[in-house]
């Protein structure tokens, strides 16, 4: 399940109704959290231990839903990031916009050590 950020609707609606033009970023980045990214990008996403948010490529889009391209793998943990449980996807490396974001189908706990891999084809993303 996912859904889009209130930023990302914003972007879209105005690109259709033409008031305004929409610029896909070059790259997108996963983020991941704890817990839930709200629409307006208020959740809380990882920080220290290691983390940083990786760059994804997705496939084209087919009856409303794609899926990651390749595989996106996170640096190995240097410290505990918690049970990880969300994931947000991002239009810059740090800071930038959320677009879209979601909760994994099972969260993982990640300690020192530990390197999060989400395989090709596994992060999927909806548009319904």
């Amino acid at each position: 399940m996912s859904a889009m950020s209130d930023y990302l609707e914003n972007e879209i609606l105005d690109h259709i109704l033409g008031t305004g033009s929409y610029t896909a970023p070059t790259t997108v980045y996963v983020g991941l959290s704890t817990g839930s990214f709200a629409d307006d990008n208020s959740g809380t996403e990882l920080s220290g231990s290691g983390y940083a948010r990786v760059a994804a490529t997705f496939s084209a889009a087919a009856s409303g839903t794609t899926s990651n391209s390749a595989a996106i793998e996170f640096p190995a943990a240097t410290g505990s990031w918690g049970t990880v449980s969300h994931f947000g996807i991002f239009d810059a490396s740090t800071a930038g916009n959320l677009l879209i974001h979601g909760a994994f189908t099972a969260s993982k706990v990640i300690a020192s050590g530990d390197i999060l891999k989400i395989s090709t084809g596994d992060l999927d993303i909806s548009a319904d």
